[in-house]
Formats: structure tokens, sequence, C-alpha cells
């Protein structure tokens, strides 16, 4: 076994081991809205359940440089967020968002994305995704290259062919997870294993 002290690695190795190690990772598509009425998109990787009562959710947002990417300056500004599964019908679209865009420019427009009004918040959501999320900002953690995102889920929105019985089909929701480089993953073999008592 090869042993690494993260400590002696320049940034990008460790990115290289983590983002290759910690995998399959889910990616959730975040809209949000810029103070000049601009709804940004982009992908995120870094993302997760924290809690389910109440219903949270984590992205996390690297930095430019000593900047922040829009969709952490928007969601700190606005309190609000819109988080899409990201899935096969929609990843092409969605990957055409991580373009490095003006912030006065809308990735969800040039990706040819269809808006769609949210319930609850002001922050439209998406139309191609099987599952959007609503959420207000519940927390964030600002760390020197990243920020730390928790947001509230306040309405769920699911397509009806894939739920059932309060469940979502893992097979027709068609989840795509990140994996490191531009390698992406699609639901492979399900299997169960019963937890002990």
């Amino acid at each position: 076994m090869i042993s690494i002290d993260p400590s002696k690695n320049k940034e990008r190795d460790n990115y290289k081991l983590m983002i290759g190690s910690i995998i399959p990772r889910p990616i959730a598509f975040v809209t949000s809205l810029a103070e000049d009425g601009t709804l940004n998109g982009a992908p995120f990787s870094y993302f997760n359940i924290v809690s389910s009562n109440p219903p949270m959710v984590s992205i996390t947002v690297q930095h430019i440089g000593n900047e922040k990417k829009d969709t952490a300056r928007n969601i700190l500004n606005k309190k609000e967020f819109v988080v899409h599964i990201v899935n096969q019908d929609n990843v092409e679209k969605i990957n055409e968002t991580a373009a490095n865009l003006p912030s006065n420019e809308s990735e969800v427009s040039t990706a040819g994305l269809t808006q769609i009004q949210s319930t609850i918040i002001a922050v439209p959501g998406v139309e191609e995704a099987k599952i959007r999320m609503e959420c207000i900002l519940e927390h964030v953690v600002e760390f020197d290259g990243c920020d730390l995102i928790i947001g509230k889920i306040v309405q769920f929105h699911i397509s009806k062919d894939i739920y059932q019985d309060g469940k979502i089909d893992p097979r027709g929701l068609g989840a795509v997870s990140r994996l490191a480089g531009s390698s992406y993953a699609k639901i492979g073999e399900i299997f169960d294993i019963e937890r002990p008592k």
C-alpha cells in the first residue's frame, strides 16, 4: 500500500486523489439568481444529503482563485436555490453549463434548457430534470478555497413516471454520477444486503 501525506502534496494532487477515490459522486445541477435577474446554472459533484428531518442537502462551491463563483455569491445574496438531479437524459446539456460565462449570461439559456417557475421560491428551475428541489439557505461555512452551502428543501418536484408509493424508481430516474476527469457513470447492477438487527 502507498502512504501519502496530503500536507506534502500540491492542492491539485490531493484533488486528483480525492475525485479518483470518492466515487461515484452524485451530481447536483444548481440554479440561482444574480442581482440583475440572470438565471445562473452550474453542476456540482461535491453534493449530498445532510438530513431528512428537516430535509437538507449540501453543495460545496470551489473558489476561482480568491473569488467566489456566481452560484455561491447568488445563494448568499438571495438565500434561495434549486437543486436538480442530473440524469442520462439531461447530462449533455448540463455539462454545457459548466462553461465559464460572464455573470450576466445565463448558462441555462446557453445550454438550451427550459426554465420553469418554482412554487415556493423566486429562483426558477429547469424542466428537463426528473427531480428538482426548491431550497432556502440554511447555513454556509466559508473556507479559504470554497463555500460549503447547506440548503433546506421547501418543495420537491418529481416526475410522475418515476414516483410510486412514496418511493423513487432508481432505473427510471437514470441518475448519473461523476468519476474522475471527464468520466461519468450510470446506475449499474443493483443488489440488496439486509442490515443486521
